[in-house]
């Protein structure tokens, strides 16, 4: 039988805490995982990924930082366009081709 393996989940401010709590303390990343129990793998992947963005880190699920999410609405709009385009080249042809 396979057992399911829980992921736990941490919300921005304990992982922001967390990070700012290796940054201040001059504690190894290894001492304060030990301490909040969890894997210094998973702390420092926060903190480097902390370290490249502040502002804009551990957006949440389902998030997505700002550039994302205009990228991600830019690429919806020329999809519409271009299938609207398809559409009318289309109905270019349909009418045209009666004319003839």
């Amino acid at each position: 039988m396979t057992e399911k393996i829980l992921r736990r989940s941490f919300d921005k401010e304990f992982k922001v805490s967390a990070v700012k709590l290796v940054l201040e303390s001059g504690k190894s990343v290894k001492t304060i995982a030990a301490e909040l129990g969890i894997s210094d793998n998973t702390l420092f992947n926060w903190k480097k990924k902390y370290l490249q963005d502040a502002r804009d880190a551990f957006p949440g699920k389902g998030h997505m930082k700002p550039e994302q999410e205009e990228l991600r609405k830019k690429d919806r709009e020329i999809a519409r366009l271009k299938m609207e385009r398809d559409i009318l080249k289309k109905a270019i042809a349909y009418f045209t081709k009666d004319q003839l």
